[in-house]
């Protein structure tokens, strides 16, 4: 099993200036800042100061925050110089979904045509037409643990 405590965390650790980072953006909520493993050069993270290893142990106030800082920083990258045809903004929440770190962070990357990035998908499992009704069900299911 992953450790998720704060003591071994990677991001706590650059929060608490043990280790470098190359810091684009930092307020009171969340620093940014460039990923060591970029997926295309420009690739960012925002990491919230409070250690929080998935996204349902951030309040809304913080989770919004760190869109609003990503969106920003998505800008200033199509304004530079760095080659971007598209923007990827991915947060993965939890390991089945691609989570290495465990302290919730937003990606902010720059793509292009043939950048050899992509999620794969199973065209007979995903993207499927539902009917209306499971849908309509599901929507319920939702409603009621919001």
């Amino acid at each position: 099993m992953n450790n998720k405590s704060s003591e071994h965390c990677i991001f706590c650790k650059i929060l608490k200036k043990e280790m470098d980072a190359s810091v684009v953006y930092e307020d009171a909520q969340v620093v940014a800042f460039m990923d060591i493993e970029p997926v295309n050069e420009g690739h960012v993270l925002v990491i919230p100061k409070i250690h929080a290893p998935h996204l349902a142990d951030l309040d809304d106030e913080t989770l919004g925050h760190m869109a609003k800082i990503g969106g920003k920083i998505a800008r200033a990258i199509r304004k530079s110089d760095v080659r971007c045809e598209g923007m990827n903004l991915f947060l993965a929440d939890d390991e089945v979904a691609g989570q290495e770190v465990w302290h919730a962070h937003l990606h902010i990357f720059p793509r292009f045509r043939n950048d050899g990035f992509g999620l794969k998908h199973d065209p007979q499992k995903n993207f499927q037409h539902p009917p209306r009704r499971r849908l309509n069900e599901l929507a319920e299911k939702l409603k009621k643990c919001l």
